[in-house]
Formats: C-alpha cells, structure tokens, sequence
C-alpha cells in the first residue's frame, strides 16, 4: 500500500509530511506505518517502516532523526546522526540532510521552518510541554540558529481533537493556576468533566510567542482509526499497546 502523506503549504518549499498510518509493515494492533522503536511491535517491522519514511524523505535511515521523548521542554540542536536518541521533545537544525522526526498518537506533532533563514524545528508537545514552554523553547533554539521569529512557519498536524479531549477539573486547574484566561481552551462535558482544545491552546502559544504564522491541519486522530493512532483510542478499547505516527521534515 502506498504511504499517505498530509503536507501544508506553509512549508511547501521544504521536503515535509505528517505521515498517517498507510503503507506499513505492521499487522495487528499496530497495523500499518507504526515507527515507534518504544512500541512492543516487533523491531525490525518498525526498522521497515522508518525506512519506507526515510526513503520518502529523500534520505539515509540514519539521517531521519528522532529522540527519546518525555514531554519535556528540551531542545536538541542536531547537526548530524546521533549515536543515541537524547531524552527531548523537540530538535532544531540548520543541515541540509537531516530529517527531523517527530512520534505522536494524540499529541501534537509541531514541523516549524524559516526557509530562507535554513532552520528547521520539530516538535512533540502533549498538554504538559505545551503547558510548560516548549513550543517557545524550539523557537528560541530557532533563533539562535539564526532564523527569524517572524519568518517562521508552524504547523501542528493530526492530534486529539477537543470533542474527544475530556478531562477532569484536576486538569483544568493545572491551566487555571498558569493563566485564567486558558479557561477558554476548556468547554463544558459531561458532569464535572471538559473537553480540552489541545490545538488550539498550540496555536496560541505559538502565536503569542511571536510565530510568522502557525496552523493546524484540522485531522483528529482520536476520530479515524483508519488512518491514525491514538492513545485515548486504545485505552477506551483496552489494547494492550498502540502504534506511533511519525512527522518529519528536512532542509
């Protein structure tokens, strides 16, 4: 089966894509594109899809770079392949040939670029690094490579959506004692419960850190389970484990 991969014309002069599930090796509940190494798929199933990403991408495996996320606000300036994937949720770089990539099944996956600066960004953030800065913490890494806030483009692909994001009140006071005027990200549910607005609270960070222009795709990948995977989708169906859709880009 062929790869489907989503692109934004935001970053249309760079070699992009948020990649959804189809065109895989993986069978069962990892059926199709999973790349997730921390996955309990079978190993060199996942080496092949990272592969067929990589080839997509135009370059070497070893030149598609990821790291070991943990929702974090840790930056990694990459200049070349790591050895080891450091513990951080988004890469910055200005080498032409890397790939920056980026696994998430809900979360946001963030591909930012000042084309005419060569930088490019990549970007994990769940609500806890979103919350905690490291949407602006990529962009200053940016900047120190010599980008510009202002020429930058971002775009936030396939995550949760807010009709499927309920949480508890717990979670809306972590928000409420940061700013309470993230209330507005929040919309009534059921009982005490809300629905959370994961992207849209992405974009106005972004927005309101100085970003040239930031987008979401508008996919959730909580609702189709054709095309991706999902974390809340599996926990509400008691699988064991979950694939991991991977978002890469490159100079």
């Amino acid at each position: 089966m062929t790869l489907e991969i989503l692109t934004a014309d935001r970053l249309g002069p760079l070699r992009h894509g948020f990649f959804t599930r189809k065109g895989g090796a993986s069978s069962g509940i990892f059926r199709g594109l999973n790349c997730g190494v921390g996955s309990s798929d079978q190993s060199e199933i996942v080496a092949i899809n990272r592969a067929r990403v990589a080839d997509a991408m135009q370059v070497p495996t070893d030149h598609l770079i990821t790291v070991h996320q943990v929702h974090s606000t840790e930056v990694v300036i990459v200049d070349g392949p790591l050895s080891e994937r450091p513990r951080a949720d988004a890469m910055v770089t200005r080498t032409p040939g890397l790939a920056l990539g980026i696994l998430t099944a809900d979360c946001m996956p963030v591909l930012l670029a000042d084309p005419a600066a060569g930088v490019i960004g990549a970007v994990h953030a769940g609500w806890r690094g979103a919350l905690d800065g490291v949407l602006v913490a990529v962009l200053d890494a940016m900047e120190d490579l010599g980008a510009q806030r202002g020429d930058i483009s971002a775009v936030i692909g396939p995550a949760i959506s807010q009709a499927a994001y309920e949480v508890g009140p717990e979670f809306l006071d972590e928000f409420l004692a940061e700013d309470t005027e993230f209330s507005r990200f929040f919309a009534g549910g059921t009982g005490e419960r809300m629905q959370f607005d994961l992207a849209g609270f992405g974009l106005h960070q972004l927005r309101g850190a100085g970003v040239g222009h930031a987008e979401w795709t508008g996919h959730c990948t909580y609702a189709d389970a054709e095309r991706f995977y999902s974390f809340r989708r599996t926990t509400h169906h008691g699988e064991v484990d979950y694939g991991r859709l991977i978002a890469a880009v490159r100079l």
